[in-house]
């Protein structure tokens, strides 16, 4: 039998689970953003074989090695009379607070790293307004108040996956507004302005 041999056996449940129990601990220690972590685990749920559960965690450590160095948590994004777009690969720390007056910002969670499983995002907007981006996989919770303004969750309307990280959004707007778009994991490459044409065709 070849060293290869075992690539071509069927994979079980347990196997599966444990495979996923390593990419959320590897998540967690930023190796994984929200969005690898959810492309990952959604194909652990659909391997058939070792091989193919190997290829999930061909480049991350075995357990061994000591935990990356974590780049700086972002905890403050703020926008006054202009605009912003955290975007990309980013740290996002279990509290993060977005201020925009009379601006505007686009957030993209896709890309962040969390801690812990889960992060909350206060974002504050006068006169301004916010885009925020989640896969639609994460378990997603909105509350706030808006006087004169809005928030809205908008996108995908698939359901969360079971154990998947949370992230909430507490939402205060006086003359703005906010909305929270999931999205799907093949939407992953678009432009945020194609992401949100593409998305808001998912609510029809």
């Amino acid at each position: 039998m070849s060293d290869d041999s075992h690539l071509s056996v069927r994979a079980s449940d347990a196997e599966r689970d444990s495979v996923i129990d390593l990419l959320s601990e590897q998540a967690a220690q930023g190796r994984l953003t929200l969005a690898e972590l959810e492309e990952r685990i959604e194909h652990a749920h659909s391997a058939r074989t070792m091989g193919e559960l190997q290829t999930l965690t061909h480049d991350l450590p075995t357990g061994t090695e000591q935990p990356p160095a974590h780049r700086k948590a972002t905890r403050w994004l703020v926008s006054v009379m202009g605009s912003f777009a955290k975007v990309g690969r980013w740290r996002a720390g279990r509290r993060v607070t977005a201020l925009s007056l009379m601006g505007s910002g686009d957030i993209d969670l896709r890309g962040a790293e969390i801690e812990g499983g889960e992060v909350t995002l206060t974002a504050i907007a006068v006169m301004g307004g916010f885009d925020i981006y989640v896969p639609d996989s994460i378990d997603l919770e909105v509350t706030g108040f808006s006087l004169m303004g809005g928030h809205d969750q908008r996108g995908s309307r698939q359901p969360p996956r079971t154990g998947a990280p949370l992230v909430r959004v507490r939402v205060y707007a006086l003359m703005g507004g906010t909305d929270i778009w999931r999205v799907p994991a093949e939407m992953e490459a678009a432009s945020l302005k194609r992401l949100r044409k593409a998305a808001k065709a998912l609510e029809k």
